[in-house]
């Protein structure tokens, strides 16, 4: 093996050391509980999929794709998100009356990344998918189990910003008549690059009131109070409806006690492209991206079925960054031995074990720098010679 490639990794991957394995097994055990007690049931899809069925349907680009082919030929890709898959196991097995699902899943996703994007090609999601169900009380729930997840995780600051999908796209063909011209405006938002949204705006030849309206879009931030601003600049169609459901999601946040963490932003928009109705991304302090984001969409349509649904995704390593530093307490106890005592020690540390306890043992002589050693246990006993030091 060349000495170039001895320790490198494929683009994008990275390695899980100890101490970041176990904060992301406390971090990932706490979302777990939280949401099984809403009553979400978690399931595992395979990691290798079929590009035509769920390789097509997730919405990622197909340059993000990492694709293969199996012994007989088909195009295989390792699963890019979690939706799509869940979506086809939905649609295949477990949609076979009208009643709800609620679903979850924790499990990695891989994104092909360009050599300069410096952006992991392989991360772990966490979320809920929740399927068959089209009112807003399942958007609020959602919602309200985001927030409940993020704080049994132990995040305190934090905020969800919540838009819908239909408001601005209906603003911007009734202004702008054409959906590529709505594209650029879209893809801006999107970026969040609201200088070249404004920029935008001012080179088209509009009216000044119709710039005025597409520029007060970037001002509907905030609580309730922005609902009656966003009504001044949509005429009548499916922009006030996209309003209508969002003021019975506040009245869903506020029966929920929530009003503190959710507020509206009419900028959110998505690359995927199956969003359909409300979406919404939260957002930590010191993470320049969404540690979450999700909403509802219609995918599961492209597997036979008929069944709207709503969901979201924490991204794992984004949620930690957010947590910061803080320790997770691991107190594992070590049992030096001799020879001698060897016995003896394996007894001392099952009994241990069967407190509950951690233990490591080992032999004396395996160590070269005790002190060194001995820092990491919280508890070290010596079994050495004939006397328990």
């Amino acid at each position: 093996m060349s000495r170039l490639f001895m320790f490198e990794k494929p683009l994008g991957m990275r390695d899980t050391l100890p101490e970041l394995y176990e904060k992301k097994h406390h971090v990932r055990t706490l979302m777990e509980e939280s949401i099984k007690q809403w009553g979400y049931r978690f399931i595992d899809t395979p990691t290798l999929e079929y590009y035509e069925t769920v390789g097509t349907a997730s919405a990622i680009l197909d340059a993000e794709l990492f694709k293969l082919l199996d012994k007989d030929g088909h195009t295989l890709v390792l699963r890019p998100d979690m939706t799509a898959p869940i979506a086809r196991v939905a649609a295949a097995r477990l949609l076979d009356n009208d009643t709800p699902l609620r679903l979850a899943y924790s499990g990695n996703v891989y994104r092909a990344q360009q050599r300069e994007g410096g952006r992991p090609a392989e991360f772990e999601q966490i979320g809920v998918e929740y399927i068959n169900d089209d009112t807003v009380s399942s958007d609020g729930e959602v919602i309200a189990l985001l927030v409940s997840s993020l704080q049994k995780a132990g995040l305190s600051q934090f905020q969800v910003s919540v838009g819908h999908i239909g408001f601005a796209q209906e603003l911007f063909i009734q202004i702008l008549g054409t959906n590529g011209r709505a594209t650029a405006l879209r893809r801006f938002l999107y970026e969040k690059n609201y200088v070249g949204y404004r920029e935008q705006v001012n080179s088209y030849s509009l009216s000044s009131i119709d710039k005025q309206r597409l520029l007060q879009l970037l001002e509907l931030r905030g609580g309730e109070e922005v609902i009656g601003k966003a009504l001044d600049i949509i005429e009548d169609g499916y922009g006030k409806q996209s309003l209508i459901q969002l003021k019975e999601l506040w009245e869903v946040i506020s029966d929920y006690g929530l009003e503190e963490y959710v507020k509206f932003d009419f900028t959110i928009m998505s690359h995927m492209s199956y969003y359909s109705g409300i979406l919404f991304e939260a957002y930590a302090g010191n993470v320049g991206f969404p540690i979450g984001n999700g909403g509802r969409y219609g995918l599961i349509e492209k597997f036979g079925k008929d069944a709207s649904a709503t969901g979201f995704a924490v991204r794992l390593d984004r949620l930690l960054e957010a947590l910061g530093s803080q320790d997770v307490l691991t107190t594992v106890e070590c049992i030096f031995f001799s020879q001698e005592r060897r016995k003896e020690a394996f007894q001392l540390a099952e009994s241990l074990k069967a407190e509950g306890k951690k233990v490591v043992l080992q032999d004396i002589n395996g160590v070269k720098n005790l002190d060194a050693f001995t820092k990491k246990f919280a508890n070290t006993t010596f079994l050495i010679g004939g006397a328990n030091q």
